[in-house]
């Protein structure tokens, strides 16, 4: 993977930024999407966050390779600090887990004015962020699962509409598999939930194994409540 060639779950992130966009791609990396994403002039200006030390100098690196220093920003920061109010129009946010995509959103809500997309690529939890979407006024208008290297990823696009419009049910089934998802069902989604449901399968037996506390009462419930919802879905 490289600035002119993407890893498959990136070129399906850059392939949602709105034409002539300023993009600011948070935990960088490498600098790859955006410097990808204005040299295909998908995006007209970039700031690459990393609060990392050394992937800020390898995108520092990357960028001056390309010769984007006046198209490319590189700057160190956590989350949504390394950006200003009003400064961009679409936030990419790729290659964490769901509760830390949600956190670098809420505790950077000032930084999301005149944000019109969010693309969110979460490794884990996807739910996090739908229901952070519901309680702050983003629709989720868009979701991808793709499997790359043995590993399945979904994406999640949000504008700012109406949050209850993609679910037909409002239950928490399709805040915790994805309603668009649920109703495509490739065949990802079906490897994905049938190993989730699997491993849910035996804690639930291990927990069924030892001494029953309220504790454990209270997660085996949620489990098998976990394991409705996908039966039900596949």
């Amino acid at each position: 993977m490289n600035e002119l060639q993407l890893s498959k779950r990136l070129e399906a992130v850059v392939q949602e930024i709105i034409k002539g966009a300023k993009v600011a791609d948070i935990g960088s990396d490498h600098a790859y999407l955006p410097c990808y994403a204005v040299l295909e002039g998908i995006a007209s200006y970039a700031v690459a966050g990393e609060v990392v030390e050394g992937p800020f100098q390898s995108a520092r690196q990357q960028v001056q390779k390309c010769g984007l220093e006046e198209k490319v920003f590189v700057r160190k920061g956590d989350g949504l600090a390394v950006i200003e109010a009003g400064e961009v129009d679409v936030i990419t946010i790729c290659g964490m887990g769901g509760p830390l995509i949600r956190d670098i959103l809420e505790d950077g809500k000032d930084k999301l004015e005149g944000v019109t997309r969010l693309i969110l690529q979460p490794n884990i939890a996807a739910h996090n962020i739908r229901k952070w979407f519901l309680e702050n006024g983003w629709e989720l208008k868009k979701e991808m699962i793709l499997k790359e290297d043995k590993k399945i990823y979904e994406i999640l696009i949000g504008e700012r509409g109406n949050p209850q419009k993609p679910y037909k049910k409002a239950s928490s089934a399709e805040l915790f598999l994805g309603p668009f998802l649920m109703e495509e069902k490739n065949k990802v989604f079906i490897e994905k939930w049938t190993r989730e449901y699997e491993t849910l399968k035996k804690i639930k037996e291990k927990i069924t194994q030892v001494e029953e506390t309220e504790e454990n009462m209270i997660r085996k419930k949620e489990i098998m409540q976990k394991m409705a919802w996908i039966e039900e879905a596949l």
